[in-house]
This record gives structure tokens, sequence and C-alpha cells, in this order.
């Protein structure tokens, strides 16, 4: 197998560079490209998901394709939506802690 030249990452870091030009005033995000998946950009969130929702909102990504899931036993929640967006494949994923998970409930929270 040969190895992908840099080049061949071009569609991501051409979207990179335009969001540079374009939104230098929006939150910077954890930023991974990889070869593993040469056509891909993904935007990382982490905290809350403030950053996620100010960059979905720019890009106009309708927020019924956007998917939300928890997982770290219910104490972290994941915004992600994956579309394609000049030449690329991007995908935004945010992470935020889940309120309230984690804490016990008496008996009364858990029967309502």
């Amino acid at each position: 197998m040969r190895a992908l030249l840099l080049q061949g990452l071009d569609a991501p870091l051409r979207v990179l560079r335009l969001f540079i030009a374009e939104f230098p005033h929006l939150p910077a995000p954890t930023v991974a490209v990889s070869t593993l998946y040469p056509d891909l950009l993904r935007l990382s969130f982490y905290d809350d998901f403030s950053g996620f929702e100010v960059w979905r909102e720019t890009l106009h990504i309708a927020p019924g394709i956007v998917d939300f899931h928890v997982h770290n036993d219910g104490l972290t929640g994941v915004l992600k939506v994956e579309i394609e967006y000049a030449g690329a494949r991007l995908e935004l994923v945010g992470f935020a802690d889940v309120p309230g998970a984690g804490e016990e409930r008496s008996r009364a929270e858990v029967a309502s």
C-alpha cells in the first residue's frame, strides 16, 4: 500500500483554510484530519454545546439532522452531525456533561 501524500488531504485542508478566512470570529474547535479518512475534517467542541451550536448555525445546518446520544454511563452528552461542505466531509461533534447525571435520586424522583 502506498503512503498517502499531503495533497491527498487537500479537501479537508481547503475547507479548514476557508473557515479560517471566513469565520475567524468563531470559537476554535479541536481540529482533526487523518490519512485514514482523507476527505474528512472533524471539528470537536468540549465542555458544553455552545461552540458546536454557533458553528451549526453559522453553517446553516438544520437542527433536525443532528444526532444526540449519551455515553460514559450517561454522564456525557454528544451532539454529532456530518455534512458535505465544499468538497469535503465535515463532521461537527460536541461533548458536554449531562446535568444531574451520576447524582443519586430519591425513590420519589425515580418513580415520577
